[in-house]
């Protein structure tokens, strides 16, 4: 069975089917972002050869622009980052800031985090393909504390930076880092398995994501999808665009995306604690009821998926 036609059995399975050709309203428009560059090796493709995937699937897959979020700390410690950068810009794709060494806010002093997104920022002056954003690590504004938060959102203001934020998440972080302890512990690891749950949660997530957002704003915003630069999504791009085109979606670069009226917001909404998706701070901005994220950014419940369906297959390891 292919991945895209398990999605779409998945998404009819759990009320989601996508939509009849010819029927007029779809669900959305959604970009793709990738964070955490330059990250540390997988155990199914080099780096080189995973920056290949991704630029070569984004081709395929007709997405003129991406977005990948930077940590410049960490490009001298990563042999060759350099040039794997370059060359998402070189095929169209764009850059920005996601502070130099990933710190989470919730954890640092303000003038610490702000150090560190300054440090990140030094390294973007003069180079092409550079944005304007600023993407928290962790999606972590400051979590409870009002003031650490509301000074830094001043502080990017000063800085002329905007909020990336993120409308749509899966947890794919979570994914890959079970496939690598897998492989550690030696156990049996079925890929394609693997890469078929990559795929579902994620067009599941948009589906969640994309109905709460019309809950909040009795409208379809452009959507933002984050992603990190791994193995599972070099290895499953092309299948997770099939398959959010096939349950509606349209794709869009991000600069489209960010041009939303909702991006407003980012800068200004008020909750008890800051941080995740934007969709579900609006919503509980809002005054709208949990579940206000998808289920499976619970992990106790991405890991047994991930054990029920991945451990214990066939396949050990991606041709």
């Amino acid at each position: 069975m292919t991945l895209l036609r398990l999605a779409l059995l998945v998404l009819a399975a759990v009320g989601l089917a996508p939509l009849a050709a010819g029927e007029a309203e779809p669900r959305g428009r959604i970009a793709i972002t990738f964070d955490d560059i330059p990250r540390a090796p997988g155990v199914l493709l080099s780096e080189d050869e995973r920056t290949r995937r991704l630029i070569a699937g984004l081709k395929k897959a007709g997405v003129t622009q991406a977005a990948f979020f930077l940590n410049p700390g960490r490009i001298k410690r990563r042999k060759g980052a350099q040039a794997r950068i370059d060359a998402y810009v070189a095929a169209g794709h764009v850059i920005a800031n996601h502070t130099a060494t990933h710190p989470r806010l919730s954890e640092v002093s303000t003038k610490e985090f702000l150090a560190d997104l300054d440090a990140g920022a030094a390294w973007f002056e003069g180079r092409e393909g550079v944005r304007p954003w600023f993407r928290f690590p962790f999606l972590d504004e400051g979590r409870d504390d009002k003031v650490k938060r509301d000074a830094v959102r001043q502080g990017l203001v000063l800085r002329g930076l905007t909020n990336a934020y993120v409308t749509v998440d899966a947890s794919d972080w979570y994914y890959e880092g079970a496939l690598q302890q897998a492989f550690r512990d030696k156990e049996t690891v079925n890929v394609q398995a693997l890469g078929e749950l990559f795929v579902e949660s994620h067009v599941e997530a948009a589906a969640f994501y994309g109905q709460l957002a019309k809950d909040t704003l009795d409208r379809s915003p452009a959507h933002v999808l984050l992603l990190h630069e791994t193995d599972l999504a070099a290895l499953f791009l092309i299948d997770l665009i099939d398959a959010l085109r096939a349950d509606g979606w349209e794709i869009i670069t991000i600069d489209e995306a960010y041009a939303d009226p909702i991006a407003i917001e980012a800068s200004r909404y008020e909750t008890p604690s800051a941080g995740g998706t934007l969709t579900e701070q609006l919503a509980w901005q809002k005054g709208l009821p949990s579940p206000r994220w998808y289920s499976r950014n619970d992990t106790r419940l991405a890991e047994a998926e991930f054990r029920n369906r991945v451990l214990g297959g066939e396949e050990k390891s991606e041709d």
